[in-house]
């Protein structure tokens, strides 16, 4: 196995198959038939709430797909960006009655909060095709409530051209080796950092997660955290984070605060910045915009150890649940079509070609030309065992938006960064149990 991650592999699974936010946010949207709460006669009206900005067009396609052979049941989907926004939507739906029938989740802790929502899916017949280790975030008591979504990894994304132009020959691994590549970039009149820090997530999440990721037990640190043993102020690798946020403010876009996703990922696409924090979920948006755009991964490094610093970041971004408490008849259609996005071969392709996603399950083929370079890329650095896991979904229900607002703070020169480690410490120990 070329890595540890959940017990599974990208490498040893997807390849093996032959070669799907949170991220998220953006704008809302609703697309799909005029929600009518519940079942009427034999039609069926399926409720779908979900975070993933990118790939509402391509969701809604599939679903038109699925009633077209199955005209009985219908969809209404509604997509609000991920993060607090589309948490706080989605308890506002369940607060006032008005529960979807399917909405994502994305397991261990959050798991936890909304277990007693989950309808059972133990007896799918998608859960024995699950890569190994793709269903543990949400198997509770040896019940599994959720199908993975795909698999997905972030770092930087980096515009080759860009890179050549400014004559970066070697791709950077380390901070000191980064730092060199921004300065060439600037040097060549190009912005190195597209940044959007108005997104908590993007902070808090993905980019807090690295200085989790490089404890030598993550899960023994965060047990720390929980038993009080175990400090985020002065630990080395959370210091040396902030060091990685000042060269991307250094070498990044004017106005990171006000700069949200939808904006940052545009500055990208559009050639306007050499590298943007995100991840393979942004190849549609890539591809609209700059269709034949060459891209890839570099990781996100805090120090110059190449052992730690050259490792991006995979796993299961989210999960598919059925809300237990839906009429009878929708929970059996949400189930249905669920199975038949990951079994049938026009599932299955939009899954790939489509909406771009490294697959979870083992009978999904998906080539390297399907699943966009980004996904292409994370494949590669999987198969030389450069990854590392998600730790951001064992925060303490809530920590991240603490922790973005903390991070936030330090962004706007408004506290130092031991005061915003000081700070995510107490959030921790407010919001554990």
């Amino acid at each position: 196995m070329a890595f540890k991650m959940k017990k599974y592999s990208i490498a040893a699974g997807v390849l093996s198959a032959s070669l799907l936010l949170s991220a998220c946010g953006g704008n809302d949207t609703t697309q799909g038939t005029e929600k009518n709460g519940e079942s009427t006669g034999d039609k069926v009206v399926v409720d779908i709430f979900q975070g993933k900005v990118e790939i509402a067009d391509q969701l809604k396609a599939l679903t038109d797909e699925y009633t077209k052979q199955n005209p009985n049941v219908t969809f209404n989907i509604e997509t609000v960006g991920g993060g607090a926004d589309g948490a706080a939507a989605l308890k506002a739906k369940f607060a006032s009655n008005n529960a979807p029938d399917i909405f994502t989740n994305d397991g261990d802790q959050a798991a936890q909060v909304w277990l007693d929502k989950f309808e059972d899916l133990s007896d799918q017949p998608w859960v024995e095709d699950a890569f190994e280790g793709t269903l543990d975030g949400m198997t509770i008591d040896g019940k599994v409530y959720g199908m993975p979504l795909n698999m997905e990894g972030y770092g930087f994304a980096y515009n080759k051209a860009l890179f050549e132009k400014a004559g970066i020959s070697e791709l950077p691994k380390t901070l000191s080796e980064l730092e060199e590549a921004a300065k060439k970039l600037d040097a060549a009149g190009i912005t190195p950092f597209s940044i959007g820090y108005a997104e908590w997530w993007v902070l808090a999440n993905h980019g807090l997660n690295v200085p989790f990721a490089y404890q030598d037990n993550a899960d023994k640190f965060i047990a720390g955290l929980n038993d009080g043993s175990a400090k985020i102020e002065g630990n080395e690798h959370f210091k040396q984070y902030f060091e990685l946020l000042d060269l991307t403010m250094k070498y990044g876009n004017k106005n990171p605060l006000t700069t949200d996703y939808n904006t940052q990922v545009t500055l990208f696409a559009t050639g306007e910045a050499a590298m943007t924090q995100q991840g393979n979920w942004i190849q549609p948006m890539i591809d609209k915009i700059s269709p034949d755009m060459e891209v890839g991964f570099i990781p996100m490094p805090l120090n110059d150890d190449p052992e730690k610093a050259g490792k991006v970041m995979v796993d299961v971004p989210s999960n598919w649940v059925v809300y237990n408490g839906a009429p009878d008849a929708d929970k059996e259609a949400a189930k249905d079509f669920l199975n038949w996005m990951v079994s049938s071969e026009e599932g299955k392709r939009a899954l790939t070609e489509e909406f771009k996603y490294i697959p979870a399950f083992k009978s999904i083929e998906a080539k390297a030309e399907d699943i966009g370079p980004l996904g292409a890329d994370l494949l590669k650095y999987s198969q030389e065992g450069q990854t590392y896991q998600w730790q951001f979904m064992k925060y303490p229900d809530g920590a991240g938006q603490e922790f973005g607002a903390a991070l936030q703070s330090y962004v706007a020169g408004k506290s130092t960064a031991e005061e915003a480690m000081k700070a995510m410490d107490s959030t921790w120990a407010k919001l554990k149990k």
